[in-house]
């Protein structure tokens, strides 16, 4: 029994091989990522008209959410480095389908703030970084290849969930989709997470990282000159991400395209995403981390500019569709890589969770920022102008990343 699950058809060790691990990972998170980031805006707008909340007030509960998973970032990734990431991917799937379902039937309120509290919690031990973590564990020196094949999985989240979120507001409204949603991270995700992450193994390949460890590793990171430039990078670039991830919908919605079209323009960006990180996965030998992040950050204000002079050109807009998609796509293999590769090997956990801080804090307060933005000048322009200039500050703080080495 004990090499099998209950039913006794599966073998254990079948469900933990390298594909069936990677595989499992790469499932749960194109349910995390598609549940609790891509469907956020296309639930907003039917959620906002039937609680009579403004855009901006709607956005303030994105921003909590993605608050809180950056403040627990660092207890999590130390969590996963003492050899429990069963536990904390499980237990992050269980709680964000409860709280899903929550948001569902609560009529708004503060208690629709503490759900949003909630799925912060949940996408800090369910989304990328507690994966790579994981991985990170499992296989030590050799972690950026599994990494890269997460990233794989992960690309599809937009592909699937956009649609599928559409499709199922239009069948079921918004608060039907959310029960939808709810029962598929429990019914997939918990399950996927308990077969495929070996608690046992992650407990015993490495030896425990003590909290003490942990904190030398951390200091030493800090008096780096190649830390603060990763950070720089990082904490600008995701909180353009973050904005475009919530603001994308309704911003090519403004332009007056349908819903429809701007949904297939959208689906594109998952395609894009999994295209440049097969590129770089071929190339990974032969490229380093910090050619590769150079390149990448170079593509982000051509992308931003396409989207400017999109108007209504179809064109165009696929054009930027598809660099922005890649560029995104290789940054998360960049952000998942820089810390073993331009850093440190050391407590990955610890060292990523503090790298997260200033990044998740920022791309916190992105969407709101974004919505203000929009309801000062009424359109999504000055958006797009301010996503040109941050992406410019990515380029240059990268580089200077790229151009030193760790003391």
């Amino acid at each position: 029994m004990s090499g099998t699950l209950s039913s006794g058809r599966v073998p254990v060790r079948a469900l933990r091989s390298p594909q069936a691990f990677i595989a499992g990972l790469g499932a749960a998170q194109i349910v995390s990522w598609g549940s609790l980031i891509y469907s956020f805006p296309l639930l907003a707008e039917p959620m906002a008209a039937e609680l009579g909340w403004s855009k901006t007030e709607i956005y303030l509960l994105a921003s909590l959410a993605l608050g809180c998973s950056g403040l627990t970032a660092i207890p999590v990734g130390s969590a996963i480095d003492r050899g429990h990431g069963r536990a904390v991917m499980t237990a992050g799937s269980l709680l964000a389908g409860a709280l899903l379902w929550s948001w569902s039937v609560l009529p708004g309120g503060w208690p629709l703030v503490l759900v949003f509290i909630g799925l912060g919690l949940a996408q800090s031990m369910t989304l990328y970084k507690p994966g790579f973590a994981v991985v990170a564990r499992r296989y030590g020196a050799g972690a950026r290849r599994g990494i890269t094949a997460l990233t794989l999985w992960g690309g599809f989240a937009s592909t699937i969930f956009i649609p599928l979120t559409q499709l199922l507001l239009d069948r079921l409204g918004w608060r039907g989709t959310l029960e939808a949603l709810a029962l598929v991270n429990l019914a997939l995700c918990v399950p996927l997470h308990l077969a495929v992450i070996d608690g046992r193994r992650d407990a015993t390949t490495a030896a425990p990282a003590s909290g003490a460890e942990d904190r030398r590793v951390v200091r030493w990171a800090l008096g780096q000159p190649v830390f603060w430039g990763l950070a720089i990078a990082f904490t600008v670039y995701y909180a353009i991400f973050s904005a475009l991830s919530f603001h994308l919908y309704p911003l090519l919605i403004e332009r007056g395209l349908s819903a429809a079209a701007v949904v297939g323009a959208m689906a594109l960006i998952g395609p894009a995403q999994v295209a440049g990180r097969i590129v770089i996965a071929a190339a990974a030998h032969t490229l380093s981390i910090r050619g590769i992040g150079v390149a990448t950050t170079l593509a982000l204000p051509a992308a931003f500019a396409l989207l400017f002079l999109a108007g209504h050109s179809t064109p165009v807009l696929v054009a930027f569709a598809l660099l922005y998609g890649s560029a995104n796509g290789i940054m998360t293999i960049v952000r998942g890589a820089a810390v073993p590769d331009m850093l440190t090997r050391s407590a990955y956990g610890a060292v990523n969770g503090v790298l997260t801080v200033p990044t998740a804090l920022l791309k916190a307060v992105a969407p709101t920022l974004a919505a203000l933005l929009w309801r000062w000048n009424g359109s999504y322009g000055p958006v797009i102008v301010a996503a040109i200039a941050a992406s410019l500050v990515v380029v240059g703080s990268f580089g200077f990343a790229a151009c030193r080495r760790p003391r």
